[in-house]
């Protein structure tokens, strides 16, 4: 591997980010995968991205489906996480005998008790080397409890924070 490329990995190993499950559902099927790089671009119109690496088996489903839901994770959904990043071997449709699941408004999985699941219609698409950004106008939101949160730092997980009140 090139060195520049090698030291670029190391060093995004060292950017903390929250653990995520993007899912989407429609005509072309259900399907999710674990993600870190996510972030919002802005709260007017409300709009959240996703980078997501267009060799993943979800990539074809949510770009047909046109939707996407963000699940943020809270600490106890690691064994979700490992699912839909693949850890466990599970793929597809069986990802999802991981969690509960329900749907907002645009019909993607909605992860019960997730931290925050923030639901979205894919309105652009911009490819940038092996990944595709997508970005998502919030159609709907469910917020859960206030937990401590799921963060993927140095090639593995860990949990950071405290309960408010």
């Amino acid at each position: 591997m090139d060195p520049l490329r090698q030291q670029f990995r190391d060093a995004m190993a060292r950017l903390g980010a929250a653990a995520n499950i993007i899912t989407t559902a429609g005509p072309a099927g259900r399907a999710g995968f674990t993600a870190s790089a996510v972030c919002s671009v802005t709260d007017n119109p409300a709009t959240i991205l996703v980078c997501v690496n267009r060799s993943s088996s979800s990539y074809p489903f949510v770009t047909a489906n046109g939707v996407m839901c963000v699940n943020i994770l809270a600490d106890h959904h690691r064994p979700v996480s490992d699912s839909f990043s693949g850890f466990t071997g599970s793929s597809g449709e069986a990802r999802f005998n991981a969690g509960q699941w329900t749907v907002l408004s645009t019909g993607a999985p909605v992860l019960e008790g997730a931290a925050a699941s923030v639901d979205c219609v894919i309105e652009d698409i911009v490819e940038k080397g092996t990944h595709s950004v997508l970005f998502g106008s919030v159609r709907a939101i469910a917020l859960g409890q206030a937990e401590s949160a799921l963060i993927w730092w140095s090639r593995d997980y860990h949990v950071i924070g405290q309960p408010l009140g």
